[in-house]
């Protein structure tokens, strides 16, 4: 079920399809009615918490929340910081469904170096990287680097 991957959480099969299936059984909450595309995301912090959740649209498009920032905003809110894997699910058939860029850019807010696992319906899936999602990406650490001073 699993394409050759980059990356690897250190999730045994079993622990990887719990992920999986759960992702898509937070796609199944979606409130989506104007795209009409479900999504659903679980995310395994280090201690192995699970947090899930789904895609919520709004009639005003720009404040929607997508999955994967719902279940990595319900694991913070809840005082985790530190992830392992995320798991993404949506109804493409054809195509592992990526995460989008706003999405990325959360995810990286928390390192690069953890697994996201793209799924198919049929409970396939593709691993990548945080890192391999967003090459040379801005995070925490930019902030402290050396600035120019003055203008």
């Amino acid at each position: 079920m699993a394409e050759k991957r980059a990356a690897s959480a250190d999730l045994s099969e079993e622990q990887i399809q719990e992920l999986v299936q759960k992702s898509h059984l937070a796609k199944k909450k979606a409130y989506a009615p104007y795209s009409n595309f479900h999504v659903g995301a679980a995310l395994r912090t280090e201690d192995g918490t699970i947090f899930t959740g789904c895609n919520v649209e709004n009639a005003a498009y720009p404040v929607s929340c997508c999955a994967e920032r719902t279940a990595i905003f319900k694991a913070v809110s809840e005082g985790y910081k530190a992830f392992r894997a995320i798991a993404i699910a949506g109804n493409v058939e054809s195509e592992f469904l990526a995460p989008c860029g706003s999405c990325r850019q959360v995810m990286r807010e928390f390192g690069t170096d953890w697994t996201v696992y793209l799924t198919k319906p049929d409970l396939s899936y593709r691993a990548m990287t945080v890192g391999e999602l967003l090459p040379c990406s801005f995070g925490p650490d930019d902030l402290n680097k050396p600035k120019v001073k003055g203008k």
